[in-house]
């Protein structure tokens, strides 16, 4: 690295892991679309541009090529793949994506998903959860009855309840959903706490807790399910199907 390298001011903003700085700002920019109608920068384009390592570079292409965003050909270079190939699962693409003007398509998009896991989720949890894992669930529910008072975080005790039912199932496939969610979550819980005026239903998830607490399957699962069809409803007044791209 030349000596000049540390006094970029866009270096700077990589922050102190220059490779996962590179790759949040080069994610990004891809997400927003700075790559719809230019090519995506060559190797030494990025050097330049951002004061880093050609290491540094090629391991954050690298990384985001795991996520689906790029590609690389023989004598094309490294390009920007479709939409369709980005890897919704994943975080940061997700974060990112969520980050977007035109996120409330997604939102809805995940919430028709949620629709389908997480009332699962919760007759698992209330058939096979162990006493800890029940604690979890009402330790989570705890902290929204705080937050309601104001003596806690009302996104992060939401996201909490949401991901002890997920912990709860023992389905290793919904265990591995929790960070979706939690990501997801972190933008969906804002947007419709802003429209409904208010946070989270208190007696909407107490009912979720309490079936599940009964080991009541059928009852946690129908609970979910309605607690998350009134989330879908407040995103789909906000954006119309043909609204969104």
């Amino acid at each position: 690295m030349h000596a000049g390298a540390d006094s970029s001011p866009v270096r700077g903003d990589l922050g102190r892991n220059l490779t996962f700085g590179l790759q949040e700002v080069l994610g990004r920019a891809i997400i927003v679309g700075d790559y719809t109608d230019r090519p995506f920068p060559t190797e030494a384009e990025i050097v330049k541009q951002h004061g880093v390592s050609r290491s540094v570079t090629r391991e954050a292409v690298k990384m985001l090529g795991a996520k689906g965003l790029l590609s690389a050909r023989p004598k094309q270079g490294t390009f920007v793949r479709p939409q369709e190939a980005w890897n919704l699962f994943d975080t940061d693409v997700l974060r990112w994506l969520l980050e977007r003007k035109s996120s409330l398509t997604l939102l809805r998009r995940f919430s028709e998903l949620r629709i389908a896991v997480e009332p699962a989720a919760c007759a698992l949890a209330a058939h096979s959860a162990s006493e800890a894992q029940l604690s979890a669930i009402g330790s989570g529910f705890d902290r929204m009855l705080a937050a309601d008072r104001g003596d806690d975080d009302a996104l992060e005790s939401d996201i909490a309840f949401h991901v002890a039912i997920l912990q709860a199932s023992n389905n290793p496939f919904f265990q591995q959903f929790r960070a979706v969610v939690s990501t997801a979550l972190r933008t969906s819980i804002r947007f419709t706490n802003r429209l409904s005026g208010r946070s989270a239903s208190i007696a909407d998830h107490q009912r979720v807790h309490d079936a599940i607490l009964r080991r009541d399957a059928e009852q946690a699962r129908d609970a979910m399910a309605v607690l998350i069809a009134k989330v879908l409803g407040l995103i789909e007044q906000a954006a119309p199907e043909e609204g969104e791209d």
